[in-house]
């Protein structure tokens, strides 16, 4: 029954995305408002097939029925409640199933949203664009990622349950939905992007009116980055957080170029300015979030992240190609339209620190990306195996790291169109005077060494730059001056100074010790005791536990332990971690006591600041929720009343030139229009 039920729901979503695609092609070509408004309805259809085929596969984990192969490949009666349920996105089939899932849901937001203008072709395009994605998703889970395959389990049969790292910590039930409400979300802007090409309407208002969709999809990749690190963290045992896995690395990529995206919107909404960058960068975003599936769940690298299966691979590269190129010819077809009626006045204003920050980030996205990919096409050409390291992504990444720090003090201070030396001097005495004593501050506490020094200077400075901007808000308008894009984007720029702050700190003044305790020894590590105080064993449905009593400076006892899973006799590390505000002992078994009162293997890592990490993310993601909310009333762009326009204007909202002497001209500051992120 599970298996009927969850292959009509497949058919059903892919039935009706192919059936909304002609309806809405075929509205398009005759522009017959009916066939448009029926269009809509079949998203509905998609959602209800999404939703049918995922209770199916949730009540076959939940049963045990080990008919369905997914089931009989990753399920077990002996895998706990919460990760039982998060096994549907713990392998390739399930994870797709996930995608589609959310794909229908932003699918279905986006034609209640602009339910009113179902008759547009703008919104008939961009509901079209999604359709198509959606209809290519569902083909893979009736092709090469079917979760619904048949099998005949022996008398008796009990699943192995998913990967051990996968059922290992309850961050595992939440960073994937997380990242794919991210890698999705970005779907939305894309097709707008798309639709405006299409119908040559490449104004401004298509933009303002699909901000808050790209916004809110940043938000949950960053969300789901930030938590894919903790994870990673809390559960691996090597002490760290960021290794440049590739498949860490495919989840970063989008973020970047959806980042910067982010932060050039505004010139164009503005100014006009930076058409072919945002649209560049939008289409990049979408394609990349596909390249990252293609590394995640083709198998084509070697990861704890990675799945593998068929012929899935080959269908997501050449979608992604598909996608490329259409973007490319769209751009290149609308290349007469997209050309900005302003220009960049001077470099020494916002305009020119948006387009500085879009080259900084493409760079960083190329040199992950080369790093990521150049091994693989080696392979593929000659068969030779490279790796591309740590070093690598450290000694590229790190200068432009120390860039982007820089960039985030000065540009908000920046006013449009020109600015002066004078008035740059005024504005960043106190962020400088910050950075210095952020640096004086860092040495007195035993800091050294440049790399670490610079990142601490530089976020003291973009610090006291944010901290300014909001100081400048609040005063105007009190607490609700932090509320709208602007300021909240001053609060996410603050998490990611935090992150950056915190990153160099623990990667610069990390100690390592592998050490060997019996019963009641004492080792001392960077300043810390660590006393080993003996083990005991925990018996659990799906594993065993043993775990060793450590105590760290004759304080709280904590229990590092190694779990042995009874299905497959796989043993899998779990480390305890002593979490302060200025540095975390991170203890890690590395071999367990040999007999009773025996010594254990213990890994001892400590290293400062890892706390402000996590920090940093929250506050990222709650200057998101105060950049989501709408700080000031605006107009509808795609209102042709409220645009000033037809229904049939070529062109949907054009931005005009402030008004010398207003908010932004040259000469004073806008507060409330800061670079954001």
């Amino acid at each position: 029954m599970n298996r009927a039920l969850g292959l009509a729901g497949i058919i059903v979503g892919f039935g009706g995305a192919l059936l909304g695609v002609a309806v809405l092609a075929a509205g398009l070509r005759t522009r017959r408002p009916s066939l448009l408004r029926m269009g809509r309805s079949y998203a509905a259809i998609v959602l209800v097939g999404a939703v049918l085929a995922v209770a199916a596969m949730q009540r076959a984990l939940i049963t045990r029925d080990f008919t369905v192969q997914y089931v009989f490949d990753h399920g077990s009666s002996r895998t706990p409640p919460l990760f039982n349920v998060a096994t549907m996105w713990s392998a390739l089939e399930g994870s797709i199933l996930l995608w589609g899932l959310i794909l229908a849901g932003y699918t279905v937001a986006v034609a209640h949203k602009f339910r009113k203008r179902a008759t547009d072709p703008l919104v008939a395009w961009a509901l079209l664009v999604m359709l198509v994605v959606a209809a290519f998703f569902f083909g893979l889970m009736l092709t090469a990622a079917n979760p619904f395959h048949g099998v005949v389990p022996p008398p008796g049969y009990d699943g192995p349950g998913p990967n051990p790292l996968l059922q290992n910590h309850i961050l595992m039930a939440f960073h994937p939905p997380m990242l794919y409400l991210g890698y999705v979300g970005f779907t939305v802007p894309f097709a707008f992007a798309v639709a405006a090409l299409v119908t040559g309407r490449v104004g401004e208002g298509w933009l303002v009116e699909t901000r808050r969709w790209t916004l809110f999809a940043w938000m949950f990749l960053t969300a789901g980055i930030v938590l894919g690190a903790w994870w990673s963290y809390e559960v691996l045992g090597w002490g760290g957080y960021w290794k440049w896995d590739p498949v860490e690395n495919a989840s970063l990529l989008p973020w970047l170029t959806g980042t910067a995206y982010i932060h050039s919107v505004m010139v164009q909404e503005r100014r006009g300015m930076l058409r072919v960058w945002n649209l560049s960068l939008l289409c990049a975003t979408f394609a990349l979030t596909i390249l990252g599936t293609f590394l995640t769940r083709s198998g084509v690298v070697e990861s704890v992240h990675a799945f593998s299966s068929g012929t899935v691979g080959p269908l997501l590269l050449g979608f992604f190609g598909f996608v490329v190129a259409v973007s490319v010819a769209l751009i290149g077809w609308r290349g007469d339209r997209l050309r900005s009626p302003g220009r960049i006045d001077s470099p020494l204003s916002r305009e020119g620190a948006f387009l500085a920050n879009n080259v900084v980030f493409s760079a960083f996205a190329f040199i992950v990306l080369l790093g990521t990919t150049f091994p693989l096409i080696v392979e593929a050409l000659n068969g030779d195996r490279l790796s591309v390291g740590v070093p690598y992504f450290s000694r590229m990444t790190m200068p432009i790291g120390l860039v982007l720090l820089f960039l985030m003090g000065v540009a908000p201070v920046l006013p449009w169109r020109k600015g002066t030396t004078e008035l740059l001097r005024e504005r960043l005495w106190w962020p400088a005077w910050m950075g210095v004593g952020s640096v004086l501050l860092a040495v007195a506490l035993g800091a050294r060494g440049w790399a670490a020094l610079v990142a601490f200077g530089m976020g003291g400075f973009a610090a006291g730059s944010a901290l300014r901007q909001l100081g400048l808000a609040t005063r105007r308008r009190g607490v609700r001056g932090l509320v709208g894009r602007a300021n909240g984007g001053m609060v996410v720029h603050l998490g990611a100074i935090m992150i950056g702050v915190a990153f160099a700190a623990s990667a610069s003044y990390v100690h390592h010790a592998e050490i060997t305790l019996k019963e009641g020894q004492v080792a001392h590590v960077a300043g810390h005791s660590v006393q080993y105080l003996g083990a005991r064993t925990r018996e659990l449905d799906n594993r065993v536990e043993l775990l060793a009593r450590v105590k760290v400076d004759d304080a709280r006892t904590f229990a590092p332990r190694l779990n042995k899973y009874r299905v497959d006799g796989q043993t899998i590390g779990t480390p305890s971690v002593r979490v302060g505000p200025f540095e975390d002992v991170y203890l890690a078994l590395t071999k367990a006591p040999d007999s009773a009162g025996g010594g254990i293997g213990l890994r001892v890592i400590v290293q400062p600041l890892v706390l402000w990490l996590w920090v940093g993310g929250i506050v990222m993601v709650l200057g998101t929720l105060l950049a989501l909310y709408p700080g000031r009333r605006r107009r509808n762009p795609l209102d042709p009343v409220s645009a000033g326009l037809g229904s049939t204007s070529p062109v949907l909202g054009r931005t005009t030139e402030p008004a010398q002497g207003a908010a932004g001209a040259e000469g004073s500051e806008d507060p409330l229009t800061p670079v954001a992120g």
